[in-house]
């Protein structure tokens, strides 16, 4: 009986200090107020980035409404996808690739002037020709992680943004 006391007093001492400390569990944000109600728009409102942004707004207590003038509004203005090489096997063939997945975006306040904001993520690729199958569907992974990756980028420049 006393073990089990013990163990619940360590349990709620170990929830009491790190909840008083600050802590916060990852991909927690504290959003301003200025930005819970929004508009988010792009040039393909149906593309995977579009969506993924869309369901991290949700996620984050975040209400986006359609073509209201009163409220902040996020567009994501362009993404584009480039790979470079970075070797060469002995034979010519590209051995590495690093792929590049640029995202810029726009916050616009009413009434105010839009800030342009800017999100890289890069990711080396290694390519073998002898598992082409295998290696596009590597790919295919690799750009929808990029996606993921520039989607909670997005929201955590949300939520650094000063609204004075």
């Amino acid at each position: 009986m006393l073990i089990k006391r013990l163990c619940f007093a360590i349990l709620t001492l170990s929830v009491l200090l790190s909840a008083g400390c600050g802590f916060k569990l990852q991909r927690s944000y504290s959003i301003p107020d200025s930005l819970k109600t929004l508009t988010l728009s792009s040039q393909d409102e149906y593309s995977e980035l579009t969506r993924l942004v869309r369901e991290r707004l949700r996620l984050n207590s975040i209400t986006v409404v359609e073509n209201d003038a009163s409220v902040p509004a996020v567009r994501i203005l362009n993404d584009s996808l480039d790979r470079s090489t970075l070797s060469l096997y002995p034979t010519g063939n590209v051995a590495e690739y690093e792929l590049n997945y640029h995202v810029r975006f726009a916050v616009q306040y009413p009434e105010r002037e839009a800030k342009a904001f800017e999100v890289d993520i890069h990711r080396d690729y290694l390519d073998d020709p002898r598992t082409a199958l295998a290696k596009s569907r590597e790919m295919e992974l690799l750009v929808k992680e990029m996606r993921i990756q520039a989607a909670d980028s997005i929201i955590q420049i949300l939520a650094s943004i000063e609204t004075n």
